[in-house]
């Protein structure tokens, strides 16, 4: 029997995938703690027992963005794996960081939720979390910097949290350090990659 998030896969014009995509946007801009039931309801024009009927309670749809978030990390990274193999070691960098960015930029609330994992703990905790482990010592093999997927050296797994760490700060400060700089989004963007480049290509190359 399908789950209800596989559900709300098949079927993008679902109550249920409005609800799914409404709940990631509002626990990745407040939080677990922060958010409500009310205020996912809300966003999407229905009553709380709609909700409940399509979801159950806030933890069940909070485990079910956290499994729609790993999906879709894992997918992007076997695309992004698919377009730097076997390039020159400066090449993966440059992809992997350009594909990257673009996609959390596109997807903000994952960076916004791994943040907010850093700092807070649910009740939900040891149930379902990022599969940040594992997506680690993926990106190390894919970018060259362990041999093999099993058993990547602490070095290597240390590198890759360095740059999805700078990603995911350039992402969830967005609205924040824009109006700092007095850039519009396409140019933030632009200059947040090219200074993760600057970086990390005189670092690993």
């Amino acid at each position: 029997m399908a789950s209800s998030l596989e559900k709300a896969k098949q079927n993008p014009d679902s109550m249920k995938a409005k609800i799914l995509l409404a709940a990631r946007k509002i626990f990745g801009e407040y939080g677990f703690h922060g958010t409500t039931t009310r205020m996912i309801a809300k966003a999407v024009d229905i009553d709380i027992s709609t909700l409940y009927y399509h979801w159950g309670e806030k933890g069940d749809l909070y485990e079910a963005v956290i499994r729609d978030i790993n999906e879709g990390m894992r997918k992007k990274l076997i695309e992004v794996e698919k377009i730097i193999h076997g390039r020159p070691l400066a090449e993966r960098i440059e992809i992997a960081i350009d594909e990257m960015s673009d996609y959390l930029f596109e997807h903000p609330e994952i960076s916004n939720l791994t943040l907010f994992r850093y700092f807070t703990k649910t009740r939900h905790g040891d149930q379902i979390d990022f599969q940040v482990p594992e997506f680690i010592s993926d990106i190390a093999y894919s970018m060259g910097l362990a041999p093999k997927r099993k058993n990547v050296p602490l070095d290597a797994r240390m590198k890759v949290l360095s740059i999805m760490n700078a990603i995911h700060n350039f992402v969830s400060g967005e609205n924040f350090f824009r109006p700092m700089l007095g850039v519009d989004q396409e140019q933030y963007r632009r200059e947040a990659k090219e200074t993760l480049k600057f970086f990390n290509l005189s670092a690993f190359v």
